[in-house]
């Protein structure tokens, strides 16, 4: 007759089996899936950077994605404080630079104190990519800005689209975001994205223009305001507050600044 320790570990060599397996079979899992998912990773921030310049609306197919991206839009990367492209980084680079990864880790990012902080993004990254889209007669149509801030919940990134003055905007589009559904979650509203189109970034000197008003309040007419969420006040808050840090100068500032400039002209 077993004695009730045999059987205690019996049992716990099987438990102990069982766990080994298991994390075996999930490890080859993630190993072998990892290819796929870098793939869709990659054709999702395409076709949001598209859909910011209107190269593409509703569903398309990888291949259309892909087959866009590729004849019209240049990736490139921009040292932040400096606001100069990086000139020893041609496009394949920029293509594999891992924006979010190099912005956590501190050998290639800077801590943001709290009174520079003010999208509540912790860190910065030395490096950022801009998109660059051009026709077919290779004359630049837009530059494309990945921003991101926090709202009432979470971190809401989007592409923010200029034209090459660098100071229209052409669109923005939230694409990520994880605010309340049916107020803060409005961000993704295609209505209420459409009234961007036009707006300014910046007013004389470069000072921050654009302003996000309390819903109903805004000038139509106004090359600055467009209108908040109805009940999401602190979204609305995390929009503007995104949109003040990389128009400033600890963001996309400098590399605009030159963009208005004609750093841009020669491609």
């Amino acid at each position: 007759m077993s004695s009730n320790n045999d059987t205690i570990s019996k049992t716990l060599i099987v438990v102990v089996s069982l766990c080994l397996v298991c994390a075996i079979v999930v490890s080859t899992a993630a190993v072998q899936l990892r290819p796929k998912q870098n793939q869709n990773k990659l054709l999702d921030s395409q076709v949001n950077i598209l859909r910011s310049v209107g190269l593409i609306e509703g569903k398309a197919s990888p291949q259309e994605i892909a087959e866009k991206f590729e004849k019209h839009v240049e990736s490139r990367l921009v040292n932040l404080e400096t606001g100069e492209i990086v000139a020893d980084c041609d496009k394949a680079c920029a293509k594999a630079y891992d924006y979010r990864r190099a912005m956590k880790d501190p050998e290639q990012s800077t801590a943001l104190d709290g009174a520079t902080d003010v999208a509540s993004i912790r860190r910065i990254a030395e490096l950022a990519p801009v998109y660059l889209t051009y026709d077919e007669d290779r004359n630049l149509q837009s530059v494309v800005l990945p921003v991101h801030g926090y709202g009432l919940w979470s971190t809401m990134h989007a592409f923010l689209a200029l034209q090459p003055d660098g100071n229209t905007i052409i669109g923005l589009n939230y694409y990520e975001q994880g605010e309340t559904p049916g107020l803060g979650a409005e961000i993704e509203n295609e209505r209420w994205k459409a009234q961007f189109k036009g707006k300014k970034l910046t007013k004389d000197g470069g000072v921050v223009g654009l302003e996000v008003k309390k819903p109903g309040n805004a000038n139509p007419d106004s090359d600055y305001e467009v209108d908040g969420l109805s009940g999401a006040t602190l979204t609305a808050n995390g929009v503007q507050n995104t949109f003040t840090f990389w128009i400033g100068e600890n963001g996309f500032g400098p590399f605009l600044a030159k963009v208005r400039q004609g750093a841009l002209n020669n491609g």
